[in-house]
């Protein structure tokens, strides 16, 4: 096949084009340039995309002995990622970029591009694995290091682009691709792993969003009763589960941390409250974007996946068309969790899992705490929190 293998600058997609070309493929590399004012260096393990990166890609490229090419996608990325993220947080949900960025740029806008040029598919170092159903499937599974899994950023992949693509690092542990690109010379092979978000890269995104949205300063409000608590400079500084950067004027009354529930833009008030009260039972997210096969009605024996390393939860699922719509686009999920997790904000992506398979993912549009108990003295376990991205 001719592939076109994304190059980062980074150890992981080094080795994963090193290992498309060991497979027989004919491997073009390319380096996506997504900043139009790229930083000169790189600092430490912050963000991606510098002129670093793009020098480092190129290194390791020649090494390889493959031909070498920069995409200016500067202009796409910032329309379909930043501007994506900085209105998601303007209409205070919690986006996360780097699906976003899977998801119309690595394999929409450059898929679509590399296929008018001839290549037949795109090769990433992500960590995760296709294998083949009996009935000639491609399926997106989980990789076999657990810890460095990134089957839920690849989720958003809708199943008919998989045969597209490839993913040679999913059957590796980190520890394994680092000493294989030592062992072929590979400059990148200790290079630290970028970790922030690569368009904010001093790691400040709160500073970030008020630069773009200024101050719209607002009330903080205790959910329980109204009271006002405080003041704020804008409703993008929070997220729920959040519980630093309140600035709260008066402690709880029972001197219990509170945190942010609630986030509403529109009345510029952030409503905080105990940590019961970030319990979730149900999750509400639409629309659907189908890694599996599509299905509707209810479906038992799935898992369910709250941000990139969360825990996976037991769950069961019901798809159902919104509203008098029938077609695919329409669909809506109801996801019920066999045990409640923490934290769960609109915006945030749900994946589902059956074993080690990706079935499906939505965007959150309504998180529902479990019942009241019927003893308002024990309310129950608030549930396990799920980690950020």
């Amino acid at each position: 096949m001719r592939v076109l293998a994304a190059m980062s600058g980074g150890v992981d997609s080094a080795v994963a084009a090193a290992r498309a070309v060991d497979a027989g493929h004919d491997v073009t590399g390319v380096h996506f340039a997504l900043s139009a004012d790229p930083s000169t260096e790189r600092e430490g393990a912050r963000g991606c995309c510098t002129l670093s990166d793009a020098r480092d890609a190129r290194r390791a490229a020649d090494a390889i002995g493959i031909p070498f090419y920069v995409w200016d996608l500067a202009a796409r990325f910032s329309e379909e990622v930043i501007s994506d993220f900085l209105a998601e947080y303007a209409a205070g949900r919690t986006p996360n970029p780097c699906l976003r960025c899977n998801e119309r740029i690595k394999f929409a806008a450059v898929l679509d591009r590399a296929l008018a040029l001839g290549f037949d598919a795109v090769c990433t170092g992500h960590y995760a694995r296709l294998t083949t159903s009996e009935d000639g499937r491609v399926e997106l599974r989980r990789a076999v290091d657990g810890a460095k899994d990134q089957s839920y950023v690849l989720a958003v992949t809708p199943a008919d682009r998989l045969p597209k693509l490839v993913l040679p690092l999913g059957d590796l542990t980190k520890a394994q691709v680092r000493r294989e690109a030592a062992y072929r010379g590979l400059q990148v092979a200790s290079k630290p792993d970028s970790h922030d978000i690569c368009f904010i890269p001093d790691g400040d995104t709160a500073g970030w969003l008020r630069a773009r949205l200024g101050d719209q300063p607002g009330e903080i409000r205790d959910a329980t009763t109204g009271d006002a608590l405080g003041s704020h400079s804008g409703t993008y500084r929070f997220t729920v589960g959040q519980r630093r950067g309140l600035s709260l004027d008066r402690p709880a009354a029972d001197g219990a941390a509170r945190y942010v529930v609630a986030v509403d833009p529109a009345r510029r008030v952030v409503s905080v409250g105990p940590p019961a009260m970030l319990s979730v039972a149900t999750i509400e997210a639409g629309p659907i974007t189908w890694v599996g096969p599509a299905w509707r009605g209810h479906r038992s024996g799935l898992a369910a996946q709250i941000r990139a390393h969360g825990d996976p939860v037991p769950a069961t699922a019901e798809v159902e068309a919104a509203g008098f719509e029938s077609d695919l686009a329409n669909e809506e999920l109801t996801v019920r969790l066999a045990e409640p997790l923490r934290a769960v904000a609109p915006g945030q992506t749900v994946v589902l899992y059956q074993e080690d398979l990706v079935v499906a993912s939505a965007t959150v549009s309504r998180a529902l705490p479990p019942p009241r108990a019927a003893d308002p003295a024990s309310p129950g376990a608030p549930g396990r929190t799920a980690p950020g991205f």
